[in-house]
């Protein structure tokens, strides 16, 4: 049980680029924020990228949360697992598990397993939501099939509470 908080915390703080591929994410250019202010989704969540890892930009999380919520709007999942990971940690917002659960959410109906298994430690922890490990081992089993790390190892832990 003591290692559910710890994982929330470490896997929280991870973040994954918004391209296919994280190694293919664009690199910073006057290029990349035209794309981005033209609407493209993939562009802003990649800039946003930058800005929450101060790569070829300064480190900005109100500015990473400004292009991730354009991205995460238009219903890109990457970007609303990030978004919620930012309200999840206060980072460049107010921390809020409620605002961390919808975007998790609306991720981790797209498939997104870094989602499912996020969304599924707020059931587990009753962050943002009451409570439910039957919530929590429905999200952790998605994930787990998406072999997300760790997922299904906590997963037998949930079924046996």
């Amino acid at each position: 049980m003591k290692l559910i908080p710890a994982l929330l915390i470490v896997g929280m703080l991870a973040v994954i680029g918004c391209s296919k591929e994280v190694k293919k994410i664009e690199p910073y250019s006057p290029e990349l924020v035209k794309k981005a202010e033209a609407g493209d989704a993939n562009a802003q969540c990649d800039l946003a990228f930058r800005y929450t890892k101060g790569k070829g930009v300064p480190q900005d999380y109100k500015e990473a949360v400004k292009w991730y919520t354009k991205a995460a709007e238009q219903g890109n999942a990457k970007a609303q697992y990030n978004l919620g990971s930012r309200y999840a940690n206060g980072e460049g917002v107010t921390q809020d598990y409620k605002e961390a659960v919808k975007w998790y959410t609306k991720s981790a109906e797209q498939g997104n397993g870094f989602a499912q298994y996020h969304l599924s430690v707020c059931y587990h922890l009753g962050r943002g939501v009451t409570k439910d490990n039957k919530e929590a081992a429905k999200w952790r089993a998605k994930a787990s099939e998406q072999k997300e790390a760790n997922a299904k190892e906590q997963l037998e832990k949930l079924k046996s509470l």
